[in-house]
């Protein structure tokens, strides 16, 4: 479609919405969305984690859905729209959980999610053999990697490894589990009463063969290989398709027309690739949340299993696109406000006025910190090392040392690990991604996406509105199942707010901080094993 059919078109269908919902580790956002991708208005509420001693880390799904029901009523009652031009539902959720349930789609524990690593050693366990290949056994790496472009991580915290605990550690509820569901599929079983995950969603348990992308299926052997039972997974769809219509008993909750279509939708970072508007091939996008990623789109199949990357089915049809996840961003300043500067502090403990204080104090530090490097691995890493045992830290404090530079070197920090993804990234796909589009709430921050164009050294295009593309990607993907626009037509719906180029001076400093950076990992990686 061409910009000014597109111009047309939107102005003859304009008063279409989405409800559409950006569920991440932190609370619930529902947004509505017209089917063009502009936001009227959104709604948060905030959802509790739950971190245990052993490695755990989970989450009510009651309060999920409590959370859901609660900012959808807010939005709707607020009357931006007529209801009848509320057409869909659409879904983004964090990716990488685990919901038990029951035939009547009812959890029968908290969600284990994706910081959860107490699978690990059950993993490896039924992964044994030899001889092996970065931890894995020689024939079980070829098996995954040319079936499913990747294999479960060894830090098992992907679902796969999260069945396994369940199925060992807990076998009264690993045999009343009807479907395991990722957290995206329990909210769509709740919006329509239907079993079911797409062929995104589902892609992180491994037991998917998706070496045709038009083709993509359950592979009995490798569900045999990992000794869990297929009747356990749930059916697939396209990430396109339609799931059904809203339950009548959650539309009448709700206000809307029961006719309201619920889209399969995609996890946060299949949606956030559609919402930043990089869907072209090679096309790169930056998100900084509570984690972190650099990822583009690509033509082929392909897995770097050294820095734990692939390609793996993207939410466009017929699309791959690169992953890989940076554990910890936006959750290393939430710790420096509320483990460190104000633990005791009921004014600002969990206070998100916070992050302006912070980027003012940055704006005023020099470029550097004073040569103070933090390294923000507070909860592992996954690229471009897979690592569960190392762990974060302020190096080349002195006495002078002021908590500005500390403040200013975790915006730093979080920066070098994304440049040292990006660099595995550019190998991966062969060629240098510039610009960059950027997203996600420290997306909002102009001194880190300043400093982001001056570490990574590359021009930083900042998506306007950039809290709002995962609910926005999700209204895209709801607007293209119901065939108001073609993937084609989101780079002309993609408005931004503020370019930064990078600072020749700076990037000279930034260069010389990150070398030290990798040196930290590399010294003291054998330490962390032994701490951790």
């Amino acid at each position: 479609m061409s910009k000014n059919v597109l111009v047309m078109s939107n102005q003859k269908q304009e008063k279409k919405y989405v409800l559409a919902f950006d569920h991440g580790t932190s609370g619930v956002k529902a947004a509505l969305c017209s089917v063009y991708g502009k936001v009227l208005d959104f709604v948060f509420e905030r959802t509790p984690l739950y971190l245990r001693g052993d490695g755990g880390a989970e989450q009510d799904p009651n309060e999920w859905w409590e959370a859901v029901l609660k900012t959808s009523k807010r939005l709707i009652d607020k009357s931006l729209v007529p209801i009848n031009d509320i057409v869909a539902i659409s879904c983004s959720s964090q990716w990488s959980g685990t919901v038990p349930v029951d035939a009547n789609g009812n959890h029968l524990m908290n969600a284990i999610i994706w910081m959860d690593s107490r699978g690990a050693p059950y993993l490896r366990k039924t992964l044994g053999g030899f001889p092996k290949i970065s931890g894995y056994p020689l024939k079980d790496i070829i098996r995954f990697i040319y079936k499913t472009g990747g294999a479960p991580g060894l830090s098992g915290k992907d679902p796969i490894s999260h069945i396994l605990y369940l199925k060992y550690e807990c076998p009264e509820i690993y045999e009343r589990t009807f479907k395991f569901l990722d957290c995206i599929d329990f909210l769509n079983l709740k919006f329509t009463g239907k079993f079911a995950a797409s062929t995104g969603s589902i892609t992180l348990h491994w037991v998917t063969n998706t070496r045709d992308i038009n083709n993509i299926h359950y592979d009995e052997t490798l569900i045999k290989r990992l000794k869990i039972e297929k009747e356990k997974l749930p059916d697939l769809k396209g990430q396109t398709d339609i799931l059904g219509n809203v339950t009548p008993k959650i539309a009448d909750e709700l206000g809307i027309n029961r006719d309201v279509k619920v889209s399969m939708g995609a996890p946060d970072l299949l949606s956030a690739i559609v919402g930043s508007g990089a869907v072209e091939d090679y096309q790169g996008h930056i998100y900084i949340g509570t984690s972190s990623w650099v990822i583009c789109h690509v033509p082929f199949k392909k897995t770097d299993i050294s820095h734990n990357m692939a390609s793996i089915p993207a939410a466009i049809p017929e699309k791959y696109f690169v992953v890989n996840e940076q554990e910890t961003a936006g959750a290393c300043l939430n710790f420096l406000r509320d483990n460190i500067f104000f633990i005791d502090d009921e004014k600002y403990f969990g206070n998100a006025k916070v992050y302006k204080m912070f980027d003012e104090i940055v704006e005023n530090v020099p470029v550097g910190s004073g040569k103070v490097i933090f390294t923000p691995w507070l909860y592992g890493e996954r690229t471009p090392i897979e690592d569960h045992t190392v762990r974060g830290g302020f190096f080349n404090l002195s006495l002078k040392t002021k908590k500005e530079h500390m403040i200013r070197s975790v915006f730093e920090g979080v920066a070098y690990n994304n440049r040292w993804v990006l660099k595995y990234v550019e190998a991966f796909i062969k060629r240098k991604m510039d610009p960059l589009n950027i997203i996600g709430g420290g997306a909002q921050s102009n001194v880190w996406c300043q400093i982001y164009a001056d570490v990574l050294n590359r021009t930083i295009r900042r998506v306007k509105d950039p809290i709002q593309a995962n609910a926005r990607g999700a209204a895209f993907i709801a607007s293209v199942a119901l065939g108001y626009i073609t993937f084609d037509d989101i780079p002309n719906l993609i408005q931004y707010s503020r370019i930064f180029q990078p600072n020749p001076k700076n990037v000279k400093t930034y260069d010389r901080l990150f070398k030290e950076f990798l040196t930290i990992y590399k010294s003291n990686r054998k330490m962390y094993k032994r701490l951790n």
